[in-house]
């Protein structure tokens, strides 16, 4: 079986480093919890004037390198491997960073190795990328192919109101879902 797994938000805490980051530069402006999130799109919750201090923070040197681990996350994917599947990391680009293949690359490295780094994707189109099952916390992963992967949506908060796929975390019974 080959499996895909997307890295911000599945593997790579996105939204972590993004709101600690946040926070530390701008006590003195609202912030939304994860809990609180309604969209994969963090700039799409927050008020323009604040959008520049966003993408300052995406974009700045070390930001993709900054992410903690999901827990759960990298046993999960060595654990794929030694069940003797495909696992491929399968993530697009933020494109207004120039550093985010690169950093991408180098997180992957750093948390599973340079065997990991051969298995990186990295694409805007993940309906390009044939597999069995895409692991992706979007709700809609969208593209100009039609999908030879089934969608598993991993669970965040912004996605709960999805009820037509099947969903896992790593903190769940993931190896029964994705049938490991």
């Amino acid at each position: 079986m080959i499996i895909l797994l997307d890295l911000d938000e599945v593997i790579a805490d996105f939204e972590g480093a993004f709101l600690k980051t946040f926070r530390q530069r701008h006590p003195e402006l609202p912030f939304i919890p994860l809990e609180e999130r309604t969209t994969t799109r963090i700039p799409e919750q927050y008020p323009a004037e604040v959008i520049p201090l966003i993408e300052e923070i995406f974009t700045e040197k070390g930001f993709f390198l900054s992410f903690e681990p999901i827990p759960g996350a990298l046993e999960a994917a060595t654990k794929i491997l030694e069940k003797g599947h495909q696992a491929y990391i399968c993530t697009s680009p933020l494109h207004k960073s120039p550093r985010c293949y690169t950093e991408k690359y180098e997180w992957v490295l750093n948390h599973l190795g340079r065997e990991w780094t051969k298995r990186l994707i990295i694409t805007k189109d993940k309906t390009l990328v044939h597999g069995d099952i895409l692991v992706d916390d979007r709700p809609e992963v969208k593209g100009i192919m039609q999908p030879t992967w089934e969608h598993v949506l991993y669970t965040q908060p912004y996605n709960t109101h999805v009820k037509d796929k099947r969903r896992l975390t790593w903190q769940e019974d993931w190896e029964s879902i994705l049938k490991i």
